[in-house]
């Protein structure tokens, strides 16, 4: 009865030694396995420029209509996007792919959004897609949202994007640079 105390003990002691209860313990540091910097260009469709846009809002608030986001940060304004992707920041770039999904203007207090797209690629150098999905608090110089899977070269990718806005006009335009870190890789 005493070993079996004994051997309990030694291994709570070593479950214990293992927790980061213990301030002596380094955590471990992650590193990327790969990563992938792109921009993508959203042309907002405001009434005017349906040949050229890549976005156009879908749902408004009552306040709202779907040709000008609302007042009160957007709140409300549900905008689905097919935009291009390219490696460089410039709009006229040979597309690599494109992305793709959703953007929700989710707060009247702060502009902010909450975005699920993809990036779904036709180049080359990168087959598949990549895909997306968190809080976007536009305010902040950047942010991250989760990368949550993926198909393709991106089988089962998991990682974090880090965005960035690059250049906006008005509320036409805005481009975003977007970092890409991948702590799985297949």
């Amino acid at each position: 009865m005493e070993a079996k105390r004994v051997i309990l003990a030694l291994f709570l002691l070593f479950l214990l030694s293992k927790s980061s209860a213990f301030p002596g313990r380094k955590s471990r540091v992650h590193k990327p396995c790969k990563r992938l910097v792109f921009y993508f260009h959203d042309i907002i469709y405001n009434g005017e420029n349906s040949k050229n846009a890549t976005a156009a809002i879908v749902g408004a608030p009552a306040w709202g209509n779907k040709t000008i986001l609302a007042n009160q940060n957007h709140f409300g304004d549900l905008v689905v996007f097919d935009d291009p992707i390219t490696l460089d920041n410039d709009l006229h770039s040979a597309p690599i792919g494109r992305a793709q999904g959703i953007y929700v203007y989710d707060k009247k207090e702060i502009f902010t959004a909450w975005l699920g797209f993809s990036f779904v690629f036709n180049s080359t150098e990168h087959k598949g897609s990549i895909n997306f999905a968190g809080a976007d608090p536009l305010m902040n110089k950047t942010r991250d949202v989760s990368v949550i899977g993926g198909t393709g070269d991106f089988f089962m990718a998991r990682g974090i994007a880090t965005l960035m806005t690059d250049a906006f006009e008005g509320e036409v335009y805005f481009r975003l640079r977007v970092d890409i870190q991948l702590y799985e890789c297949w």
